[in-house]
């Protein structure tokens, strides 16, 4: 099938779309894909998932607006459904691929996840397929990784120019592969989506379509108009794979200047909240927040992405420095807890810290790189009993008083709402001691004096 041909299919929706990966990323596209009308097939390796899906359940946690129902409908329609098998993939003109790509304790790329993806969907592979990459990779990864697999699992080649797409054999005389054609299409659109906004980013946060070719970016345009409200610009995948990794390099550096600006407000005696609003009324400033750390899929890896392939030539000075304070604000908590049991005559090694919060984000189950784990481990590792509450975690949900009773602080770590409003007076009741430490700076300050909390804050 040509790029032509593909593209008519796609723009009347004829074309059968298959998504692997159905976690945060890959159940959403999902999802839209057959609300628009699409047949959609999902491929994921966890087998109580695929039951959920196909039950219409889902199975993702926290507050996701809308996700819930959408799935149900599309399910009920016969328009979406799942499975473990990718032989199943074998009629689908497009797949997504949207799995993990951490990074190891080295900081380099750990693609186990894609290699295995990419080798079991090879075999599969239909001739005139487009294969696009939503998963955040290093810069040169389709071309050095992706492309090279799928070549050789599938023994197709990718994107020869050529009339027609289907194999070919060589004439007696012709170097082998000389008229082999393009068999299957490659491009990379990674995703821009965030824990309690899924349905809301895809439709509404512009995407960058990288293709091989110009032509199969185009076609890749042509596929997601029908789910993005938003711009879609077209590029190569090297630019596309740069974009996503520098737009996340961009937030880790801006959060880790926020961060140390706290850091120095705390031992000049300062407010940093207060500074950086009265920064940010100077045009053209856009000062970050600053908190207890950053965790999530993707700031805490994407920049070691970013300068994974970066030749020996290239030295990185601002993107380590950047991670490692942002790595450590978990541990300041841990400092600044130590110092306000201090205050009331308590250890750290004797005393019992409740944490609140092990999510990444407000409002979410997600606890992927969480910075709660960071804090939990170091508080251990100084002797001191922590429980944990959080309201989205399965593990750690329950009545908060009930979980924080007999602590000797609360270390607040999540802006979770039911924190924002959670009932004070009954907190410091519950507390063994009136300790308070707010690594989100969410409590007003005024009133946690009034209670007569003891209490510190990140920035204050």
């Amino acid at each position: 099938m040509s790029l032509a041909e593909l593209r008519v299919r796609v723009q009347s929706k004829q074309a059968r779309l298959g998504v692997i990966g159905l976690g945060y990323v890959g159940l959403p596209v999902a999802c839209l894909f057959a609300e628009a009308g699409f047949d959609v097939l999902g491929v994921e390796i966890k087998l109580r998932r695929v039951e959920q899906i196909n039950a219409g359940v889902s199975p993702i946690e926290g507050d996701e607006p809308g996700l819930t129902d959408l799935l149900a409908r599309v399910v009920s329609a016969g328009k979406l459904r799942a499975t473990t098998d990718y032989r199943a993939l074998r009629d689908c003109d497009v797949v997504t691929i949207s799995v993990e790509t951490p990074v190891d304790d080295d900081h380099q790329p750990c693609y186990d996840a894609l290699r295995t993806v990419l080798a079991q969907l090879g075999p599969a592979l239909k001739d005139g397929a487009l294969v696009i990459v939503e998963s955040t990779i290093a810069p040169g990864t389709i071309d050095r990784v992706v492309k090279p697999i799928l070549e050789r699992e599938s023994s197709l080649k990718a994107h020869v120019s050529s009339v027609n797409s289907q194999r070919a054999t060589p004439a007696l005389g012709e170097t082998e592969g000389a008229n082999l054609q393009p068999s299957f299409y490659l491009g990379h659109c990674p995703e821009r989506v965030m824990s309690g906004k899924l349905l809301a980013n895809v439709r509404g946060v512009s995407r960058v379509c990288g293709g091989m070719t110009p032509e199969t970016a185009q076609v890749m345009v042509a596929l997601y108009r029908h789910v993005v409200e938003a711009d879609l610009d077209v590029a190569d995948c090297l630019t596309a794979e740069l974009v996503k990794t520098i737009e996340n390099t961009y937030r880790d550096v801006q959060i880790a200047f926020a961060n140390e600006m706290a850091l120095l407000c705390e031992d000049l005696g300062a407010d940093v909240w207060q500074v950086r609003e009265l920064v940010n009324k100077s045009p053209h400033r856009d000062m970050h927040q600053p908190g207890a750390g950053v965790g999530g899929h993707c700031i805490p890896k994407d920049p070691w992405l970013l300068i994974a392939n970066a030749s020996d030539g290239f030295e990185p000075r601002l993107i380590p420095n950047a991670r490692a304070v942002n790595d450590s604000m978990p541990l300041h908590v841990a400092h600044l807890t130590t110092e306000a049991l201090a205050e009331v005559g308590v250890d750290i090694a004797r005393a019992k810290v409740a944490v609140l919060g092990y999510a990444y984000l407000e409002n979410s189950a997600d606890t992927r790189n969480s910075p709660s784990r960071t804090l939990v481990s170091r508080l251990k590792e100084m002797g001191a009993d922590v429980v944990i509450h959080d309201p989205w975690v399965a593990d750690y949900d329950g009545d908060l008083c009930s979980r924080v009773k007999g602590s000797d602080a609360l270390v607040v770590m999540v802006k979770h709402s039911q924190y924002i409003e959670m009932n004070l007076v009954a907190v410091k009741d519950a507390l063994r001691h009136p300790v308070v430490i707010d690594g989100r700076s969410i409590l007003e300050r005024t009133r946690l004096d009034a209670l007569g909390l003891i209490h510190r804050a990140v920035g204050r």
